[in-house]
């Protein structure tokens, strides 16, 4: 068996990447809120201004939006998964001046242009995994919002997390095929919360069997922290946001005791930085 392991966790998605759209297929619920926002911000606005997806990795949801016609850009560290989103957009000639990827972190990078939305879909938040780096991220991304523009935030619901037991098992999250070598894949994880910090530390186990049934692991370590609701307002306040709606899930139902999902939008107020 061979065994590949990153050497920190910011190399996460540079050791998966090439799992990543196997693994997360399924992954499109979220794309009709997408759609609905970016149709919200542009009669609002009343501009064709471009919209942001902060942690883009190989491009899910800017290709979607993209699609229905949207100028999309986003942005992410991954070297790895920006490649495969940029050959993603190659395939769709359609597409090719809709769509512009960027190398860099989202606490600093200077962005070419202003945003009418900004999204930060499907945890992507949680991989600014300390409290001074979320509020950073909100300060800067607020200078890159056009006023009135609108911000989106994509969390698990922190509560819900929390109300666990942590056993220290290691879980079959799903077994996938990777489409370029056929390989099926196993992929487990085992997690631990630190309930005092709002981190969790998973460690993700690919298990990809090769031809003649050698099995090569690779396990790639990822820590991200957790954010409650009350606390998000807080953040978004202080950085110049107006909490507009708060969602519980997808489809836009009411934030409540029980719900998978805690999702953000605000408003940039300019009036109200402090």
């Amino acid at each position: 068996m061979k065994v590949t392991t990153p050497a920190s966790s910011r190399d996460f998605y540079n050791t998966i990447a090439r799992y990543y759209d196997a693994e997360n297929e399924e992954v499109t619920a979220d794309l009709e809120l997408y759609s609905a926002l970016a149709a919200d911000t542009a009669e609002a606005l009343n501009a064709d201004a471009p919209i942001l997806d902060v942690g883009c990795g190989t491009g899910r949801v800017m290709l979607h939006l993209a699609g229905e016609g949207y100028q999309m850009r986003g942005v992410d560290s991954s070297v790895a998964m920006l490649e495969r989103g940029k050959r993603k957009a190659k395939n769709r000639i359609d597409l090719a001046d809709m769509i512009k990827f960027y190398e860099g972190n989202a606490l600093d990078f200077a962005f070419p242009e202003k945003y009418g939305l900004i999204l930060i879909p499907y945890n992507g938040f949680m991989h600014f995994n300390t409290a001074a780096d979320q509020r950073n991220l909100l300060h800067y991304l607020y200078n890159w919002l056009l006023d009135d523009g609108l911000l989106a935030i994509d969390l698990p619901n922190a509560g819900e997390t929390f109300g666990t037991i942590d056993d220290g098992a290691v879980t079959l999250e799903r077994s996938f095929v990777e489409p370029e070598s056929g390989h099926m894949v196993m992929q487990q994880s085992v997690s631990a919360l630190n309930r005092t910090d709002q981190l969790q530390r998973i460690t993700w186990i690919y298990d990809e069997i090769h031809e003649g049934g050698m099995l090569q692991r690779t396990v790639a370590p990822l820590t991200l922290r957790y954010v409650f609701p009350t606390e998000m307002d807080l953040l978004l306040e202080l950085n110049g946001f107006e909490r507009i709606a708060r969602y519980g899930d997808y489809d836009q139902s009411p934030f409540e005791e029980g719900c998978e999902r805690l999702i953000v939008v605000a408003r940039k107020n300019a009036a109200r930085r402090r």
